[in-house]
This record gives C-alpha cells, sequence and structure tokens, in this order.
C-alpha cells in the first residue's frame, strides 16, 4: 500500500532551500526529491517529498503515519513568517530573510540522531563531521532500502564506547553519548519544555551549548534554542568584529531573536556562506 498526500506549506517553504544539505546515511535528496527511512511505529519504511512549481509539498509513503513522520522531519506546518516579519530590516539577516525566505530547519528522525550529530560535529570542520556520523550509522543501524534506520537510544547504548572509538569517535565523546543513550529516553523530551531540555542536557558532560543547540533544533524540531558555539558563527563574528572571538560570544548573535534563535542560527549560517550577511557594513556601523 502507497500513501500520497498533497500539503500547502503554512507560510514560505522552498524544499530546494531546506533540504540542499539533508543527505545522509537515512536519507537523500536528489532531483528535487527528498527520500528518507521514517520510523512508522511498525517499523521501518521509505518516505519521499517533492515540491510542485505551485508550492506544494507532495509526500508518499507506505502509510499516513508514515507520511506525518516525514512532514514533520520537514517542518512544513512550521511557519516561520512572523520571524521573516522581524527581520525584514534588520542589519544582519534582511538581506538573506528576503533572498532565502523560503529557507526553513529540516529535523532528523530521531533525538538519538541528532545527539550523535552534535558529538560527531564537535570541534571539527563540517564535512568530516558528516562522514563520521554516517560511517557510526551505517555500521550500527539496520539497512533499509538502500538507506539505514535513523539510530534509536537502544542501538547507541547496545554499544561498548570502545567500538564508537574504533569508528572515529573520541573516547570521552564515545563514552558520554553511550552513558546517555543508557540513561535516557530521548524520544520523551518532545513532551519537555526547550529550558528543561538545555538544562537536562547541559548538565552532561560534553555537551555544551551548541550540542544542546543541535538537539533543539534537528531533533526536537524546537525554534527557540540557538547553535551558540557554531564554527560558522564563530567565524561570521570574527569578521564583524576584526579579531578572534571565543564560541560563547556567538550567543550575542542569536539571543536577540528571542524564541527564533535556533531559525536565526540557520539563515545566519546560510546567509553568511551566501554573502548575504553584509559584514563590512555592520562591522562599520
Amino acid at each position: 500500500m502507497t500513501v500520497e498526500i498533497a500539503v500547502r506549506p503554512r507560510g514560505p517553504y522552498s524544499l530546494a532551500l531546506s533540504a540542499r544539505f539533508a543527505s545522509d546515511a537515512t536519507r537523500t535528496f536528489r532531483d528535487g526529491i527528498l527520500t528518507a527511512i521514517v520510523d512508522a511505529g511498525r517499523g521501518p519504511e521509505v518516505a519521499a517529498a517533492r515540491q510542485s512549481s505551485d508550492g506544494t509539498i507532495t509526500l508518499r509513503a507506505e502509510s499516513v503515519v508514515g507520511a506525518d513522520r516525514l512532514r514533520w522531519i520537514l517542518a512544513v506546518d512550521d511557519d516561520h513568517s512572523e520571524f521573516l516579519r522581524r527581520v525584514r530590516g534588520d542589519p544582519l539577516l534582511g538581506h538573506a530573510s528576503r533572498d532565502l525566505r523560503g529557507l526553513r530547519p529540516v529535523r532528523v528522525g530521531t533525538v538519538t540522531h541528532a545527539l550523535l550529530r552534535a558529538y560527531c560535529g564537535q570541534l571539527i570542520e563540517a564535512k568530516r563531521a558528516r562522514r563520521l556520523e554516517q560511517k557510526i550509522i551505517r555500521t550500527v543501524c539496520t539497512a533499509h532500502a538502500g538507506l539505514h534506520v535513523p539510530p534509536s537510544t537502544a542501538d547507541l547504548g547496545a554499544l561498548a564506547p570502545a567500538r564508537l572509538r574504533e569508528l572515529g569517535l573520541h573516547g570521552r565523546r564515545a563514552a558520554s553519548l553511550v552513558r546517555i543513550c543508557r540513561a535516557l529516553d530521548l524520544e520523551r523530551l518532545h513532551a519537555v519544555p526547550t529550558t528543561a531540555v538545555a538544562s537536562r542536557l547541559g548538565r552532561e558532560r560534553g555537551l555544551g551549548p551548541w550540542s544542546v543547540g543541535v538537539v533543539c533544533l534537528q531533533g526536537l524540531g524546537r525554534f527557540d534554542h540557538g547553535l551558540v558555539g557554531d564554527l560558522a558563527l564563530v567565524k561570521l563574528l570574527r569578521a564583524l568584529r576584526g579579531r578572534e572571538v571565543e564560541g560563547w560570544e556567538t550567543a550575542e548573535l542569536v539571543e536577540p531573536y528571542g524564541e527564533f534563535a535556533g531559525v536565526a542560527s540557520v539563515y545566519l549560517i546560510a546567509g553568511f556562506a551566501a554573502g548575504l550577511v553584509p559584514v563590512s557594513a555592520t562591522r562599520a556601523a
């Protein structure tokens, strides 16, 4: 059985912009189609999404639950129009918010996947981090239809930290990741307020503001926790201030955006990469 659902996104939405870097061990984005392995409750299934010229998103899956799961991953219903309205005249984000207005942060299939991504991404450049993440998922998680099932706490909690070290994850991070997966049902964090999630995860060894931000934004779909300490934001702030900066200083870039701090992080990173953040003019001002 195949289910096909046509959805009109709430607010501006571009699948091409939002999913352009979404490919990983659990999904691919090719020729305008995102194909992912999702957990539909009764086991993994293949789900796919494409966007028509009129903006409609067509979701295909093996069940309604699978289609709804992909719908959440793509953040189709999470309108960020208010954010765009607020930053229209913003000196940093005004230009980026107009050129990238359909960009919306996409999520990963499980909170555990987001936590793994956070640990893999600490203090190394993005391409190396993604290769490490994919290597771990392809080794640990079940293959399905040419991709892999998103990792669960059971998958990673069953590992010895030494096995993750063999795969390339730093020893302390490996031990911390396994410990958290054994101690917490991470999917239950969906029912916990962001401040409580940040407080709880922030007490774990090896999880700083950036890692918590990745879990909140990509694992829980929260817009209100910024990616403080992201290396791209460090580079942006360095360019703005003309000096070396520490990761914690990037909080000044995202905190002004309040409940949209996570979305602002994504727009700052994408806008800076695309040359849409007026660094020289803002620095002079």
